[in-house]
């Protein structure tokens, strides 16, 4: 059967368009789109949104570099947080610990502080105060999982849950520090896998501190307990995840203290974290490791780029 389009001339982002000699109708050349959903911008510019949100600019920030609106990088934001949700719990799923688990919890707000809260805020979809769960693997150095929520014992079940299913059967330590919601959780969700050590560190009250000062307290000593199963005390610790959380608030726009650039949304902030996460196991080359962790974990062969976790 004879073709009957013909060449009409290129459109927006000179992409090419045809004309039906029969109908006379016009169309695009066909073409794949970032997240196979309905975006309209060319994967270049996708992918330059989120090179500068991963890398710690403020949405305002990425749309200004980008030259696109700031409702757009929302947008991208959260189809991007979404797939990478999605593939992280895809990819992580029975990996072996090579050494052993570290957890922690990093604080941020989302609208406004918890002792703002009123009921007028509430209703206006104002969260207060929310806790990033993080878990991550001692050697590998991976983000073997994390969880969003409130600083309570149901969020923090829900995250050894997550535990459970990125992990392979097998014993390993994990080192929390002393929230409480650890002890049982663990003891549920991890009990044939997990040796629980406890890492408590001292420091000293707040009056040895400089007056109208950031400056942190002074260490004092550090707890080491056994809350179950036989962990090794003399490697317990909490130290790495730590340093995590450093990389995470610097690299992590919206969780950079005295800024204006603190989510105003869950769902927002929800999807920036996923998209931190995605980057930083399979993109993001760990400066001690030489290679992502990802490879380090070995569940992945190569350094990862954005147009392959857009196509992801």
């Amino acid at each position: 059967m004879q073709n009957r389009n013909v060449k009409a001339g290129r459109g927006r982002n000179n992409v090419q368009r045809w004309k039906c000699q029969q109908c006379g109708k016009r169309f695009s050349e066909p073409r794949e789109t970032p997240f196979g959903a309905d975006v309209r911008l060319p994967q270049e510019t996708v992918c330059r949104i989120l090179h500068c949100l991963v890398e710690g600019n403020s949405v305002r920030g990425s749309a200004r570099l980008c030259d696109v609106e700031k409702r757009t990088v929302l947008n991208i934001l959260k189809l991007a947080g979404e797939n990478c949700e999605r593939l992280l719990t895809e990819r992580i799923h029975n990996v072996k610990v090579q050494d052993s688990l570290e957890l922690d919890e990093v604080w941020t707000y989302v609208g406004c502080h918890r002792k703002w809260l009123t009921p007028e805020r509430v209703a206006k979809d104002m969260h207060g105060d929310a806790y990033t769960f993080i878990c991550l693997e001692r050697s590998t150095k991976l983000v073997m999982a994390w969880h969003l929520g409130k600083r309570d014992r149901v969020n923090t079940e829900d995250f050894v849950s997550k535990i459970r299913w990125a992990t392979a059967p097998g014993w390993f330590d994990v080192s929390t520090d002393g929230f409480q919601p650890y002890e049982t959780a663990i003891d549920a969700g991890l009990y044939d896998r997990a040796n629980h050590a406890q890492v408590v560190k001292l420091f000293s009250t707040h009056l040895d501190r400089i007056p109208e000062s950031y400056s942190p307290a002074r260490f004092v000593s550090v707890a080491k307990d056994a809350v179950s199963g036989n962990p090794d005390l003399d490697r317990a610790g909490t130290s790495h995840v730590e340093r995590k959380n450093g990389t995470f608030r610097q690299w992590c726009k919206r969780l950079t203290r005295l800024t204006y650039a603190f989510s105003k949304s869950w769902d927002n902030l929800r999807a920036a974290l996923a998209l931190h996460f995605a980057y930083y196991n399979l993109c993001r080359v760990h400066g001690s490791l030489r290679i992502t962790p990802a490879m380090a974990a070995g569940i992945a062969d190569h350094i990862w780029t954005l147009d392959e976790l857009i196509g992801a």
